[in-house]
C-alpha cells in the first residue's frame, strides 16, 4: 500500500524512496538504452569501415576502377578466385552488407559475412594487420550476438 511519502511528487517523500525509485528508473533505462545503443554504434561503425573502403574500389555508383583489378592481381591475391571475381564479390560486399548494417536488416547475416570477409583478409591479404582486424572481429561479434537491437528493421519485422 503506498502512503503519502511514497508519491512521486510529495516533496516530503524519504531521500530512499526517492532513490529507490531514481535507480528503477536509470535500470530501466539502461536496459533500454544501452543494449540498443551498444548494437547501433557497433552497427554504424563497422559499416563505415567496409563501405568507405567499397567507395574507394568504384567510380560512380558501381563502376569498378582499374585500379581495384590492378590491386586484385598484385596486392590481394586470393587463391582458388580470379582477380576479375574477387574484386566484384569483394566490392559488391562492401556496399550490400553495410548497407544492411546501418539499416539493421538481416543485420546477423550480414555481420557473419563482413567477419568471413575480415578473416580472408586476415589470412590471405594482410596477416599482420591482426590488430585492425581483431576490432573489426569485435564489433562484428557484438552485431553477430546481439543483432540489430530496438532500433533495427529486424526487429520491427520480427526477424531474429
Amino acid at each position: 500500500m503506498h502512503t503519502l511519502s511514497d508519491t512521486p511528487h510529495n516533496p516530503k517523500a524519504t531521500g530512499s524512496t526517492r532513490w529507490t525509485r531514481w535507480t528503477r528508473c536509470a535500470d530501466h533505462l539502461h536496459g533500454l538504452i544501452s543494449d540498443s545503443l551498444l548494437s547501433l554504434v557497433a552497427r554504424l561503425g563497422i559499416a563505415a569501415i567496409f563501405f568507405l573502403s567499397g567507395r574507394t574500389k568504384v567510380e560512380g555508383l558501381l563502376s569498378i576502377t582499374p585500379g581495384t583489378y590492378e590491386l586484385f592481381r598484385t596486392e590481394y591475391v586470393l587463391p582458388l578466385l580470379s582477380p576479375w571475381l574477387a574484386a566484384h564479390l569483394a566490392t559488391y560486399a562492401e556496399h550490400l552488407f553495410p548497407l544492411l548494417l546501418v539499416l539493421g536488416l538481416f543485420t546477423r547475416f550480414a555481420g557473419l559475412a563482413l567477419l568471413g570477409m575480415t578473416l580472408v583478409i586476415q589470412v590471405f591479404v594482410y596477416p599482420d594487420a591482426w590488430p585492425t582486424h581483431l576490432s573489426w572481429a569485435g564489433l562484428l561479434l557484438v552485431v553477430i550476438g546481439r543483432g540489430g537491437g530496438r532500433w533495427s528493421l529486424d526487429r520491427c519485422l520480427g526477424i531474429r
